[in-house]
């Protein structure tokens, strides 16, 4: 992971911005970064769509609902984000493919978002905005959980940080990723991996087999970034035992990879999905 050095924060005004806020300026500090939070505002269809008026009214409305918007976004979550300069900028269109555009566009390092989104885009794809954001942005993504509880993050909010990787294409940047925050914030890193569940009576010697191929893979992995970290291997449902540990270890941060190609199914896996939405602390998924 290189420095960051542009951070995108999408707000919908809502607690839940409040919450992703906090997280960003905790980033935008440590690493001196730029920070740009973004608002979508939704095509004059969406927001006035119900009601039977002209299209010169219609256009008049929207004019005033974007004046209105900017004004709004200018001093949302000053408190949040004292002392921290950001730029604020107003789109319209699509709210995730806006998003995704801008941070291609923009060059930006990291997208910071909550998790659950709500509006008329909540049936597509998996859900909500951010799903949609998963599904198609090439960049990491920074999720939180229940962010509409706007939790205050403290002087060491990443003390403990677990990764999970399943050894496949995108492990390298992954823990390329958490290795690299364990070294900013001084944490410990722990490394986990799930195995199919236990096999057959009779098996056991061919599972603890795997088990050492597969820490000997972790190992080679770790000497590749330089990594000091607990590993763990254990059999089972991958989001389970990785939010588990994730609780386990009292958590600041998870690190999962997300995908690396933007084929028929995105790069959004099952996996990644189902541990973003049971983790206990924050998720950056690469």
């Amino acid at each position: 992971m290189k420095s960051l050095s542009k951070i995108l924060l999408p707000v919908d005004f809502s607690e839940r911005s409040l919450g992703a806020a906090r997280y960003a300026k905790v980033l935008v500090d440590h690493f001196h970064a730029e920070l740009t939070l973004l608002h979508v505002l939704s095509p004059p269809h969406y927001e006035f769509g119900a009601l039977e008026i002209g299209g010169s009214m219609l256009t008049e409305l929207y004019t005033n609902r974007a004046a209105q918007v900017e004004k709004e976004l200018e001093t949302f979550l000053a408190p949040e984000l004292a002392g921290t300069e950001a730029k604020r900028v107003v789109l319209e269109g699509d709210p995730a493919r806006q998003i995704v555009e801008y941070a291609h566009q923009e060059k930006a390092d990291l997208i910071v978002m909550p998790t659950h989104g709500y509006g008329p885009f909540r049936q597509f794809i998996l859900g909500s905005i951010t799903a949609k954001v998963l599904h198609d942005a090439d960049i990491p993504v920074w999720t939180g959980v229940h962010l509409e509880e706007a939790p205050q993050v403290g002087p060491k909010p990443f003390l403990n940080i677990v990764c999970a990787v399943d050894l496949g294409p995108q492990s390298c940047k992954t823990l390329e990723w958490a290795t690299a925050m364990q070294k900013e914030f001084g944490s410990h890193l722990t490394v986990v991996h799930t195995m199919p569940c236990s096999p057959a009576t009779g098996q056991d010697h061919r599972a603890r087999e795997m088990e050492m191929a597969v820490r000997d893979d972790l190992t080679r992995l770790q000497q590749r970034w330089g990594t000091e970290a607990e590993v763990v291997v254990e059999p089972g449902d991958a989001p389970k035992v990785v939010c588990e540990m994730a609780e386990k270890r009292h958590a600041g941060l998870l690190v999962i990879g997300r995908g690396s190609a933007a084929g028929v199914f995105g790069r959004l896996r099952t996996n990644a999905y189902a541990i973003i939405r049971q983790s206990p602390c924050p998720v950056v998924s690469v």
